[in-house]
């Protein structure tokens, strides 16, 4: 057991105790990776306010950035386990934990229209990915979005036939190596601390992350171009242990989800801004910028949703075919 996590877990008992020895008062301590200054971390802290507003002080949400209380492996497990009551993770690192979580490595899964995304996810989408976590041993309370990925190259990506023989560092996820394997690129999981030396000395090429990641992590330094494919989804959920869920008030139960809803828009928009700022940033620092026609978007989606939709379902069984169908039936709803 690593330190984070004795931390996370003889602080835990501290706040259950503390709780229970309180009348109608509670302290939760949720934790996650990402910054301070990440939209993640500013929207969490405004959901912390809201809840203490709608239960009039009785729910106290404090918020751990930046793997205070453990890496997201160690802080899921340590919700799974009722040692820590909450976390809000992205979804790209819970493959292991939830196998079907990997639906989300699809490439346009949504389309780019981020009200039309959301309308997906609002169809019966979203609460069907939720439910996949309940068996798991967490209760899924939200489901947000968290931005979208772009690639970067050092050689052009305009059309897709420029991908052809390039390489592409990708997470470690065998969806994302099919796709990339769909236009000719060569997928390579790369530890996510080692990918600006890997572009820098050419062991990749490129790399897909959100335009706030390639400019906070200064990955354009030493890209030449930037495609803004909007071609990946980056999800987050929120997860609580069961014994603590369960154990709250329902109006409490109710403060916390219905503000997670609530936020989801400001969260978005707050996503969008920073991704603005950094493209300002990226242009002036001389990255060539395309912006892809929709014909060559479809181009890209032709090719690299079908692999990956196969690689998905090839491993995720009879659960991860459930879920893909309710994601088309959302998605044929919103967008036929």
């Amino acid at each position: 057991m690593t330190a984070p996590l004795r931390l996370a877990l003889a602080s835990a008992a501290l706040a259950v105790a503390a709780s229970a020895s309180a009348a109608q008062e509670v302290t939760l301590r949720l934790g996650h990776v990402e910054a301070p200054a990440s939209t993640t971390h500013v929207m969490l802290e405004k959901v912390a306010e809201m809840v203490s507003e709608k239960t009039d002080g009785a729910v106290a949400l404090q918020i751990f950035p930046q793997s205070q209380l453990g890496s997201q492996r160690e802080m899921t497990e340590a919700v799974q386990f009722g040692a820590l009551d909450a976390t809000a993770g992205p979804v790209a690192f819970m493959g292991g934990f939830n196998p079907v979580a990997s639906i989300m490595d699809i490439p346009f899964l949504y389309p780019a229209d981020p009200e039309k995304a959301q309308a997906i996810r609002e169809s019966g989408f979203s609460d069907a990915f939720c439910e996949s976590f309940n068996s798991r041993g967490v209760t899924c309370v939200s489901h947000y979005p968290n931005g979208t990925k772009q690639f970067t190259s050092s050689k052009p990506i305009e059309t897709v036939a420029e991908f052809e023989g390039q390489s592409f560092r990708v997470m470690e996820s065998a969806v994302l190596v099919e796709s990339m394997g769909a236009i000719g690129v060569k997928g390579v999981p790369i530890p996510f601390g080692e990918l600006y030396t890997a572009l820098q000395t050419g062991v990749v090429d490129g790399e897909e992350n959100p335009l706030d990641t390639i400019f906070n992590m200064k990955f354009f330094e030493v890209q030449d171009y930037l495609a803004l494919s909007n071609h990946g989804a980056i999800e987050n959920v929120v997860l609580f242990s069961p014994m603590v869920w369960t154990g709250l008030d329902e109006s409490h139960r109710e403060a916390i989800s219905s503000s997670l809803q609530e936020i989801i828009p400001e969260m978005m928009a707050h996503k969008a801004a920073a991704g603005e700022t950094s493209l300002e940033a990226i242009r002036a620092a001389e990255v060539t910028v395309i912006e892809p026609s929709a014909e060559e978007i479809a181009a890209l989606r032709e090719k690299m949703f079908p692999a990956a939709r196969d690689a998905f379902l090839a491993r995720s069984g009879e659960e991860g075919a459930k879920l893909f169908e309710a994601y088309q039936a959302a998605y044929d709803a919103v967008m036929n």
